[in-house]
């Protein structure tokens, strides 16, 4: 079973899509899909969706997941993540996917072992879990991690 990872963001969303056939998992592929932060709203929100409809085409998907949304500090930064977690869902809905959520602590707690891990933990246990693969940033390896756990913690499908 193939399962997309999910790091949305405006600026950077990050994908990974992993192969899980049983207890064992493989990589696939994964990237980000940039917006330019002074392109309008609605052209960097298009961004993403096309962007994700054309790694869902390229691999063929039938399963995603994502992390569920956290409240920042700032109520702007929430709301831009809001929307653009939004516009990531609605290429996932548009394509069919199944769409598993996931709290960024469960997500952390399944990859390291602690629900508090810091970024870079993440990244070194991608690093571990999928050797000698190129992973093309920190968002790469938060998506990769996404898809990880929700092999482990979602139902099969």
């Amino acid at each position: 079973m193939l399962i997309l990872g999910l790091d949305p963001s405006l600026s950077s969303t990050g994908w990974g899509v992993i192969r899980a056939e049983g207890a064992r998992i493989s990589h696939v592929a994964n990237g980000q899909i940039k917006t330019d932060p002074a392109a309008p709203m609605a052209l960097r929100l298009a961004a993403l969706q096309t962007g994700l409809a054309e790694v869902i085409a390229a691999h063929a998907l039938t399963r995603a997941a994502a992390e569920e949304i956290f409240l920042n500090k700032n109520p702007q930064s929430t709301l831009k993540l809001a929307q653009a977690r939004g516009s990531v869902l609605a290429a996932c809905g548009a394509a069919g996917l199944i769409v598993n959520e996931h709290a960024a602590r469960l997500v952390k707690k399944a990859i390291t072992g602690t629900g508090a891990a810091e970024k870079q933990q993440v990244a070194a246990m991608i690093k571990v879990l999928l050797p000698g693969v190129a992973v093309a940033g920190s968002d790469a390896a938060d998506a990769l991690a996404v898809a990880i756990a929700d092999a482990h913690l979602a139902p099969r499908s």
